[in-house]
């Protein structure tokens, strides 16, 4: 019998996080899940498990605490790591102000959640990684273009991507990518936008899951992907 795939994925209450885990869960992928509200985490808990096992622990990815209790759950249960994906991620203030207008404290916040906070996942969970596991970590085409309104959270983005490409050179013996969801409609994207009409975009499980399964499944080189190209190299 083949030994299950096992995959930590943060910020998976909702969102893109959560219909990963959901496509996972229905593969037979066991789960590690966070996210910091309790109440939607343990919804997604309860449906998630009637496909496969699942951990759910509740808590913020900048509490260090909270990242240590993640890896002493993996270390509890004997579960080793195929793939981890670091898609919490912190907007700031809202609505998004002009940087010269950014409370610093906040800076501090969207650059210890969205840059910091994934490496120091990755470092305490590294002695439970399995040989060629795969990282992905979330980034977003506010990292690749200059937005007004979106400075410290896309400054934030593209030093994840920099990250990203920096460990594929010094763990050659994992995967790591750096993944463009684009545009979705999730509760986040709302925030970003408040009062606006955003039905226009694609749900996650439209076109950033398939992308990210496409991503998983064939053998990429490490790099930084979007959405629309894995969708053209699927085809």
């Amino acid at each position: 019998m083949l030994e299950k795939r096992t995959a930590l994925i943060t910020g998976a209450s909702k969102g893109l996080g959560y219909f990963l885990a959901e496509n996972l869960a229905q593969k037979g992928w066991k789960l590690l899940i966070n996210a910091r509200g309790v109440k939607a985490l343990l919804e997604a808990k309860r449906y998630l498990e009637q496909f496969t096992d699942v951990i759910a622990l509740s808590g913020d990815v900048g509490d260090e605490i909270h990242l240590l209790q993640l890896a002493e759950a993996l270390h509890a249960n004997e579960w080793r790591l195929d793939l981890v994906v670091n898609n919490a991620s912190s907007l700031g203030v809202l609505p998004m102000p002009r940087l010269l207008d950014q409370p610093i404290e906040d800076l501090y916040v969207i650059f210890h959640t969205n840059m910091i906070a994934p490496i120091s996942l990755l470092q305490k969970v590294k002695p439970y990684l399995k040989d060629k596991a795969t990282i992905i970590n979330v980034s977003s085409d506010a990292g690749a273009e200059a937005y007004e309104n979106w400075g410290a959270y896309g400054g934030s983005k593209a030093g994840l991507d920099h990250m990203t490409a920096i460990l594929a050179k010094e763990y050659p013996e994992y995967k790591f990518f750096a993944f463009d969801p684009g545009d979705m409609r999730t509760d986040m994207h709302q925030a970003a936008y408040p009062g606006q009409d955003i039905s226009d975009r694609p749900l996650p499980t439209e076109k950033a899951v398939p992308a990210l399964i496409e991503l998983l499944e064939h053998a990429y080189a490490n790099g930084r992907y979007t959405t629309s190209i894995l969708k053209e190299q699927a085809v």
